[in-house]
């Protein structure tokens, strides 16, 4: 089943402890796109400038992602410049150029419209909520925010909110969102605001999804219900960047790929989403996701089983 993803189509330049590149093709759009279409049909809706050539065309091409829905701007694409070399945990901004993603207005093409699954990624939630209104018939929607967004647009955001099935954000994001340093409680105090599941990303510690069922039902002192999918053990990380958006499009795919969307598909698609984020840091950019093949990422799958016993 088809997902539409709106979101950024964008070039990085990028420096680690590994090493750095300059001008690379990424974007939150591009990493959820690639990783997502190793489970089912991906859709773009972005803005690039006139730098966006057949070379990076060619990339979306080659995992049978449509690309209709990128608009071709005069100007140049968004371009973001950080570095990673004080941790490996947060990046370290240096240069962010919106360029033609200033003026991005998602126009959603016709062919879009009979997609089931929507992500709305880290974009103006004013845009994420417009996109939403605009797709009523979708089966589940996600979506992700960052800090900016919840500090200086809150408003805005918690309208987009109302709309989501599922909300992806990392812990800073999360208590940040809540007001709150605690987990549980901030799990609560977001699932109140609207998105019926919670999945709060933990880096290299996994994630952890919160469902708004039981945070209702639950003591305000009490735990909720709750699910926990660790991250893989890696030998070196290479490159943080876009991990959190593999991640989304792992989960998401997967989901997308499944008839129903039972309790232990949900189990499985955040295992899917952790061995997509941990393939993304395995090289520079978006490498590494370019060359992978199904039964590669099956087989890291295997080993999150054997890591936890899942069953």
């Amino acid at each position: 089943m088809a997902i539409t993803v709106v979101g950024s189509v964008a070039y990085d330049s990028v420096e680690t402890p590994a090493g750095k590149y300059d001008r690379r093709l990424a974007g939150a759009a591009t990493y959820f796109s690639l990783a997502a279409s190793y489970f089912t049909d991906v859709r773009v809706i972005a803005v690039v400038g006139d730098d966006f050539g057949p070379d990076q065309e060619a990339v979306f091409e080659a995992h049978g992602i449509d690309t209709r829905g990128i608009e071709r701007a005069p100007g140049k694409t968004f371009f973001w410049q950080g570095s990673y070399l004080e941790s490996l945990n947060e990046a370290k901004t240096h240069r962010t150029d919106l360029n033609v993603f200033a003026g991005f207005q998602p126009k959603i093409p016709e062919a879009y419209r009979d997609s089931e699954f929507l992500f709305l990624a880290n974009i103006d939630p004013v845009l994420q909520r417009r996109v939403r209104e605009a797709m009523p018939g979708v089966r589940l929607v996600a979506g992700d925010t960052m800090n900016y967004w919840i500090k200086d647009h809150r408003a805005a955001l918690l309208e987009m909110l109302k709309g989501l099935d599922i909300l992806l954000i990392n812990d800073t994001e999360t208590r940040m969102l809540a007001g709150t340093n605690n987990p549980v409680k901030a799990a609560r105090a977001v699932l109140t605001m609207g998105p019926k599941t919670l999945v709060v990303k933990h880096g290299e510690y996994g994630a952890t999804a919160f469902f708004a069922q039981d945070a209702a039902n639950a003591s305000q002192r009490g735990p909720i219900r709750a699910f926990r999918a660790p991250a893989l053990p890696l030998d070196e990380v290479v490159d943080p960047t876009g991990a959190g958006d593999s991640f989304a499009g792992g989960f998401f795919g997967y989901l997308a790929s499944q008839r129903e969307i039972t309790p232990a598909a949900f189990r499985h698609a955040m295992f899917y989403g952790g061995v997509m984020g941990s393939f993304a840091v395995e090289r520079f950019g978006t490498e590494r996701l370019q060359g992978l093949s199904r039964r590669e990422i099956d087989d890291r799958f295997l080993l999150f089983r054997e890591l936890t016993h899942l069953e």
